[in-house]
């Protein structure tokens, strides 16, 4: 997998976040619990058994292990991420909670039931809309390596209204992340487009 684009500018930018507001939605750049916990429910969408193992890429400090065991979802969690100081709260934060593994290091991951990664392209910093579109490509060939069963993520989209769009964020296009992942990882491809957030989830749910 291809380093991070400006991954000095990603670390920086999540690292502010984590310092000022600590293990809440806003530590990792969410605007509200409602707003992580939105965007958590349609990722969970591609959980089809009852017992399961799942890496969460990007983990910050594991508020999906939490709102999964609020769900009664019973799983094998990795949290992985690559902002040391989120890792760190992670740890305090699920001290003594079995089944929970956190993550610094990229090589290797285990290889899980599912990988799910909410909001880790959203910031691309001062990286060209293509190089950033390029890493993403790249890493969802990740998630499918890591998974046995499938992989879902998020992402801004691209039908944001104009005026409140930023330039250091990215604004993903979704027709083409679908299209990509059905010509290359799967035909069992769901778009979810319809959650009243500017995003949407893409679902690839291994044939």
């Amino acid at each position: 997998m291809n380093d991070i684009p400006g991954l000095k500018q990603v670390k920086s930018y999540f690292g502010k976040r984590m310092e000022e507001y600590g293990a809440s939605p806003r530590g990792v750049d969410w605007n509200s619990d409602e707003s992580q916990n939105t965007r958590f429910d349609q990722l969970l969408k591609i959980v089809e058994t009852p017992s399961f193992s799942i890496l969460d890429y990007g983990c910050g400090y594991g508020a999906l292990a939490d709102y999964m065991e609020r769900k009664g979802l019973h799983a094998g969690y990795y949290g992985f991420d690559i902002l040391e100081s989120a890792i760190d709260v992670a740890r305090r934060t699920h001290a003594g909670q079995p089944d929970r593994t956190f993550l610094t290091d990229r090589d290797p991951l285990p290889v899980c039931d599912y990988v799910v990664a909410s909001g880790v392209f959203n910031v691309r910093g001062g990286q060209a809309f293509e190089t950033w579109t390029e890493y993403v490509v790249d890493s969802l060939k990740r998630f499918n390596d890591l998974s046995r069963k499938g992989f879902a993520s998020n992402f801004l989209t691209k039908y944001s209204d104009a005026d409140r769009m930023r330039p250091d964020l990215y604004y993903a296009d979704p027709l083409y992340l679908f299209d990509h992942c059905k010509r290359n990882f799967s035909k069992n491809v769901a778009l979810l487009h319809d959650y009243r957030i500017y995003d949407f989830t893409i679902l690839i749910r291994k044939d």
